[in-house]
């Protein structure tokens, strides 16, 4: 338990920490266009000097200075109209015309420009402020990519942080898989000589003794067969059959029952119509102990254990409610995953097996429906009829 919340706290703080270092890359990026953006600004305040230059110029003025702005520009798109906004003698420079009408495109291109503040006014006269040049200017390509790279460039890390992210879940799921199969395989057959032993061997006490208590044996090495055969079946595909569900759950709460403190009383909340359901008898029966015996630990072998049996249309559900300790709210989801165990000699792999059993073999659902510390838990399990 204590492993489980530290991997839990170490895969929350990597996350974090992935998370920190994404917003710095983003910041760096962002100042970076915000440093070319005042770049280009200033650039454009020469362009517009170098303009007003142009229009006031006389014959002993020297143009080759105004000449190399102008043709220094060669990235950033501008447009120059004039106090209503007429374009100036066609003068722009760096936008690629569509087609259709050229002056009302490039008459809403500078508006744009206008209503973004990328606007300088050139006043010819300084005494009249009533006609003047007004330089329009766009980002140029360059800065329009590198403002949107920045989020490019996250949704491509966070991707593949997605994808390795499910690799690794998948990795792990496939190797988790594979010790569960091994696992049980090996159970089952290591079970299977002595079970075959004390089966011979309680054949013949049976032959030379008439006592009960070989009635009892017998009982307990079916019930040993009865396991390893559930073994046998994890990483195969058990074949479902249509099975009472009331005898089903009858039959592993009198086990459960015969075995549990006096204490402990067990409620049955069964409909009267029979209820059918495609299950495996066997594995199906597994979940349910596993659950029952979890709610007589939480009660300490004392409360009341209620098992509730209702069908939907489609639908079959089972109710295992306890009067135990509870679990906390944000141990619900889990609960089910392996190692998860509030026991001091527990391995924390019976719900997990629980869960593979309901939503792999029997394509169902399976999770805590309600729970609250000191009162109880209830345990629900969904599958399709």
């Amino acid at each position: 338990m204590r492993k489980f919340k530290e991997f839990k706290r170490i895969r929350t703080g990597l996350i974090i920490l992935a998370i920190v270092i994404a917003f710095i890359s983003l910041f760096v990026s962002q100042s970076l266009v915000r440093d070319l953006s005042r770049e280009e600004h200033s650039k454009m305040e020469i362009f517009a000097e170098a303009y007003r230059t142009l229009n006031a110029a006389d014959d002993d003025t020297e143009l080759n200075l105004v000449l190399e702005v102008f043709k220094g520009n060669k990235t950033i798109p501008v447009i120059v109209t004039d106090e209503n906004r007429n374009i100036i003698n066609n003068t722009f420079l760096n936008i690629d015309i569509k087609k259709g009408d050229t002056l009302a495109y490039l008459t809403a291109y500078a508006e744009r420009m206008r209503q973004a503040g990328n606007s300088i006014r050139i006043y010819p006269e300084e005494d009249d402020e009533e006609h003047f040049y007004e330089v329009c200017f766009d980002e140029s390509l360059l800065l329009s990519r590198l403002t949107i790279y920045p989020y490019i460039q996250m949704a491509v890390v966070v991707l593949f942080v997605l994808i390795a992210i499910f690799a690794l879940l998948s990795f792990k799921k496939t190797e988790q898989n594979r010790v569960w199969v091994g696992l049980s395989k090996e159970t089952a057959h290591q079970l299977g000589t002595p079970i075959s032993s004390l089966m011979a061997w309680s054949e013949l006490l049976r032959d030379k003794y008439d006592d009960p208590l070989i009635d009892e044996m017998e009982k307990d090495v079916k019930r040993l067969e009865m396991v390893a055969e559930r073994f046998s079946k994890i990483g195969s595909m058990p074949e479902p059959e249509t099975a009472d569900m009331v005898g089903v759950l009858d039959s592993v709460i009198g086990y459960v029952e015969h075995r549990s403190p006096k204490s402990v009383e067990f409620v049955r909340k069964f409909p009267e119509p029979p209820v059918y359901a495609k299950v495996n008898p066997s594995l199906f029966g597994w979940v349910i102990e596993n659950l029952c015996k979890n709610a007589v630990d939480a009660m300490n072998g004392k409360g009341t254990l209620t098992l509730t049996l209702s069908e939907e249309r489609n639908s079959v559900t089972i109710d295992v409610s306890d009067t135990g300790k509870g679990i906390a709210k944000s141990s619900w989801k889990s609960v089910f995953d392996p190692g998860f165990t509030t026991k001091e000699r527990g391995w924390g792999l019976g719900l997990s097996l629980a869960r593979r059993i309901v939503t792999e073999y029997h394509k169902g659902r399976i999770y805590v429906a309600h729970s609250e510390l000191g009162k109880g838990t209830v345990f629900r399990i969904e599958i399709p009829k």
